[in-house]
């Protein structure tokens, strides 16, 4: 499987890697980005950023990269990808977000910084870096989550 993370030159992007040993992830942004590439992960340009048609961009890089799965760690991304997953879907690529509508229940408007992070895909824990377990949640629990103790809301891991 390959996997794109967005806000590839953020530490936190990089800490995402350790959820996915066994799959090739593409580590990218906008702007000048490093070029490496090893075998198990590769850092690459999305070009220059254009809010206004996000969706559209990720859409055709994800096409042209022969991309899985997209874990956008941009706050701007969120909604406009939950809003086209049905679209992503159609081409073959899953996006972690929650549902659209349900993006608010999810999403922190303070500036939180989490000492963990979990993956969900469905309502299914697939990594949690505190090594904690999380029984099987809502299944519109989909995306990376932060949180500092297993007792705490899950929020939208962002940027």
């Amino acid at each position: 499987m390959k996997i794109l993370i967005t806000g590839g030159n953020t530490a936190k992007a990089l800490k995402l890697m350790k959820a996915f040993p066994s799959h090739f992830v593409l580590l990218a942004d906008y702007g000048d980005v490093p070029g490496i590439v090893t075998e198990n992960y590769a850092f690459t340009s999305l070009g220059k950023l254009n809010q206004d048609s996000i969706a559209h961009l990720l859409l055709n890089f994800c096409i042209t990269e022969a991309i899985d799965c997209i874990i956008p760690l941009h706050n701007y991304e969120i909604e406009p990808l939950a809003k086209s997953a049905v679209l992503f879907g159609e081409y073959g690529i899953q996006v972690l977000t929650p549902p659209a509508d349900s993006l608010l229940n999810y999403i922190s408007l303070e500036k939180t910084n989490y000492g963990n992070y979990a993956v969900f895909i469905q309502g299914e824990c697939i990594f949690a870096s505190g090594d904690e377990i999380f029984i099987k949640q809502n299944e519109e629990l989909n995306g990376v989550f932060g949180y500092n103790n297993s007792n705490d809301d899950l929020k939208l891991l962002t940027i």
